[in-house]
């Protein structure tokens, strides 16, 4: 089996992030767990419209948004007894990002979530899908299905 030193756990923190967590603690292998979410700025819900006058609206609920993305991940890896965790909150599209902080942190494995989505939410792509184009190293994708 291959030993995994650097694993990143990207989660969305929604009912899925424990699954992933527990699947990413698994591979490690004893080596180091990185925990990660990402944040869509407030602008990309946007896109295409004046948001220059809600630049102070922006600021704030991103502020919050980060504020209570680290709170949730502080609590899923204490849920999960993770000490010390590494954890990363980033702004922007979660494939590039995920992909991005791999590569900073020299990942040799992602663990995420995938619903396996079929039809039109296949031909309009996904999370998952975006990082496995591209990947500076193995991904693990945990199928969630939808209950």
């Amino acid at each position: 089996m291959i030993e995994y030193s650097t694993v990143l756990a990207a989660v969305d923190l929604t009912d899925e992030a424990p699954e992933v967590i527990a699947t990413a603690l698994a591979a490690t292998g004893g080596g180091v767990l990185h925990v990660m979410t990402v944040i869509r700025p407030l602008s990309h819900a946007y896109t295409g419209l004046e948001v220059a006058g809600l630049a102070a609206a922006a600021l704030n609920f991103e502020s919050k948004a980060e504020a209570s993305a680290r709170k949730s991940l502080a609590a899923l890896c204490d849920d999960h007894r993770i000490s010390n965790p590494q954890l990363t909150i980033t702004f922007g599209v979660p494939a590039q990002e995920i992909k991005k902080h791999a590569r900073e942190i020299g990942a040799d494995l992602i663990v995420m979530g995938s619903h396996g989505r079929h039809g039109l939410g296949l031909l309009l792509g996904s999370t998952a899908n975006g990082v496995l184009h591209d990947a500076p190293c193995d991904v693990l994708t945990v199928r969630i299905r939808e209950s």
